[in-house]
């Protein structure tokens, strides 16, 4: 089972966004999503975090909060404990991304753009400021099979 970060930087109204539309057989093509990555051996989920977000955005994160923990599996790629931050501090230039388009989106907007079907469910739940939360999605391709928030099926 891998582990990932997830971080929803946020900037007034607007999230950064990624695009993902730069790598070839990336189970999130052409979905928009957070920043993050994997973890690299030893990391903790705040270092990592930090790590991707200075290599994927060129920030450097000052202020974030660890949200939830996402159990991602998929019939189609390794499942993946996904560690949810938000971040709403940082310092630096925002620069090109090699892993797609980042832009700024107005969370009401958020809705609008082509999601994972299980991210609208976490987007939901940082959007009413929900305390610490543990959720399972399991997909069959892109297609959300079942959905467990904090043990309960939803």
């Amino acid at each position: 089972m891998l582990n990932t970060t997830l971080c929803y930087i946020s900037r007034g109204s607007e999230y950064l966004m990624l695009h993902r539309v730069k790598k070839q057989n990336d189970v999130n093509h052409d979905k928009w999503i957070g920043i993050g990555g994997k973890f690299e051996p030893d990391e903790s989920p705040d270092e990592c975090l930090l790590r991707e977000a200075k290599e994927e955005t060129g920030l450097t994160l000052t202020s974030w909060r660890y949200r939830g923990i996402v159990t991602f599996v998929n019939t189609v790629c390794e499942s993946e404990y996904m560690h949810l931050f938000t971040a709403d501090d940082y310092e630096g230039e925002i620069k090109q991304c090699d892993e797609g388009v980042l832009e700024w989106i107005d969370r009401k907007r958020l809705y609008d753009l082509t999601l994972w079907e299980g991210d609208r469910i976490f987007l939901k739940l940082l959007e009413t400021d929900e305390p610490f939360f543990s959720l399972k999605l399991c997909y069959d391709g892109d297609e959300l099979k079942s959905a467990v928030l904090n043990g309960k099926r939803i």
